[in-house]
């Protein structure tokens, strides 16, 4: 199933997403956390894995598992521009466009910014029925404080998956916590919400 791939990057998001909706606290003063300092070149390695990936760009696999560690290494940047260069070289790849909005997405710092939005609606227009990119851009609404956004988002996506998909059980837990976050009034007034 292609589908899959995209889908481990979200295990380790959904941790993190469930462990906030039951133990975050969205009153708490905002303090964003210290930056790494990030080097622009790439290490050695990176530099030699980045080539095989150019040379061979005919595997989005690759590509998606090298921009997820470098996504989780807090290399956006880098993660960033090695999923523009697979997006041009297989430019039909769903996946490879929803892992790109994740990406900047986390180069933002959690902010649905446009580009992000951009990337997850060529997903979606490149396939309509494939789920990652709306599963993906609800998670980004999630996490940057947007719960209702991500619920509705979901929720379009909970009423076209078949009954025996195997990430309806996610999708199922986040629509949960994401409507436990709204009941504790996580996003009430926020960015994006009406005053």
């Amino acid at each position: 199933m292609k589908a899959a791939p995209v889908f481990i990057v979200a295990l380790g998001l959904a941790v993190g997403v469930g462990g906030y909706a039951l133990t975050g606290n969205p009153g708490l003063p905002e303090a964003p956390a210290p930056r790494a300092p990030v080097d622009p070149r790439f290490t050695p390695e990176a530099e030699k894995a980045s080539q095989v990936l150019l040379d061979n760009f005919g595997d989005a696999r690759d590509w998606l598992t090298a921009s997820d560690a470098l996504i989780r290494a807090g290399r956006t940047e880098t993660a960033i521009w090695l999923l523009d260069q697979a997006t041009h070289r297989i430019p039909g790849n769903v996946d490879l466009w929803a892992q790109l909005g994740v990406a900047i997405v986390s180069h933002a710092e959690g902010e649905v910014v446009p580009a992000a939005r951009l990337a997850f609606d060529r997903a979606s227009r490149l396939d309509p029925q494939h789920p990652a990119p709306a599963y993906f851009l609800g998670l980004s609404w999630l996490q940057s404080g947007d719960p209702a956004r991500a619920l509705t988002v979901w929720r379009e996506l909970d009423a076209r998956t078949p009954p025996d998909a195997p990430w309806k059980p996610m999708l199922e837990r986040l629509m949960r916590g994401a409507t436990k976050m709204i009941e504790l009034g996580v996003g009430a007034n926020g960015p994006g919400q009406p005053g």
